[in-house]
């Protein structure tokens, strides 16, 4: 998935946790999705040097 579909994913659950007062567990939500994005991208990046 690239950056396209991470953000219209974070705008359909900010539009959903406005709606049902979820506010913190969309914020919270968003860190760990983030941090997990991150955590892939280094992974994959060490994969691609660990080929060549």
């Amino acid at each position: 998935m690239n950056n396209w579909w991470y953000g219209l994913y974070f705008l359909i659950l900010g539009v959903i946790s406005f709606f049902t007062g979820e506010i913190i567990t969309f914020i919270m939500l968003g860190f760990i999705l983030i941090s997990l994005n991150n955590i892939n991208n280094t992974l994959k990046k060490m994969s691609k040097q660990d080929k060549i």
